[in-house]
């Protein structure tokens, strides 16, 4: 399984898992909706259960993936200033550029 968090995204997600609250937590990508080919993504923190994957990204943050889903494997967690701030997941090597 794979995983890519731009520069963006990773500083605003090591802001967060600094958060005393989030300790010992990781990120995890959840499909919110899957249609057809290709799905909508979701962030949370959690812990990994017996049925995932952790990632260790080249940001030097772990990712939670759920075994099993294919769509999860290859996302790229984006954060965008403009248009609208905010988390961007997409899935470039299923397809997937971004929400229609």
């Amino acid at each position: 399984m794979n995983c890519k968090i731009t520069r963006n995204a990773a500083k605003v997600l090591k802001l967060e898992l600094d958060k005393e609250e989030n300790q010992g937590k990781s990120l995890r990508v959840v499909i919110t909706h899957s249609h057809g080919d290709h799905a909508h993504y979701g962030l949370d923190l959690d812990t990994p259960k017996e049925t995932d994957t952790v990632v260790t990204t080249d940001k030097g943050i772990d990712v939670i993936l759920e075994n099993g889903q294919p769509l999860l494997d290859g996302v790229k967690i984006d954060y965008l200033y403009f248009p609208e701030e905010g988390f961007v997941i997409t899935n470039p090597s299923q397809g997937n550029h971004g929400d229609h």
